[in-house]
């Protein structure tokens, strides 16, 4: 047996722009979404996908065993804010709240084709529409804050 320890901590990360607005210009997104990788990658985590659209972003993360959801989401905000700041994106900031939504490792293609077509699917419904649908997925009660 071995002593090592061996964890796969997938979580599927939503979070939003200050009063979901669309504060992320077009021309930035692909961008930042990159950037998030490298602030993952910097705090030993992993970004498997980053994506999203002007007003909200979503990133499959791969946490070490050591690090809490609430400071990964803290270090990805925190460091793609001042980002945003550096681009010269005046009075960027992103929502307080989160969503953190635990995945299987089987769930993980599917999780990664969801973000990869985000232009996609808000063709279709709008980030609160997709908000709620995540809400009741998952079993919790909606927060429209």
């Amino acid at each position: 047996m071995s002593y090592h320890t061996h964890t796969s901590l997938l979580f599927h990360c939503v979070f939003s722009t200050k009063k979901r607005l669309p504060s992320i210009p077009s021309e930035l997104k692909t961008r930042l979404w990159s950037y998030v990788g490298g602030i993952a990658r910097t705090n030993d985590m992993k970004a498997l996908k980053a994506g999203g659209m002007r007003e909200h972003l979503h990133v499959l993360l791969s946490l070490p065993p050591t690090m809490a959801i609430a400071k990964a989401i803290q270090l990805v905000k925190a460091g793609s804010s001042k980002w945003m700041h550096e681009k010269g994106v005046k009075g960027f900031e992103w929502q307080v709240g989160y969503g953190a939504f635990t995945i299987g490792i089987s769930q993980i293609l599917g999780t990664v084709n969801y973000i990869r077509n985000q232009e996609k699917h808000h063709a279709k419904r709008s980030f609160a529409q997709e908000w709620k649908i995540f809400m009741k997925k998952h079993g919790l009660s909606e927060d429209d804050d």
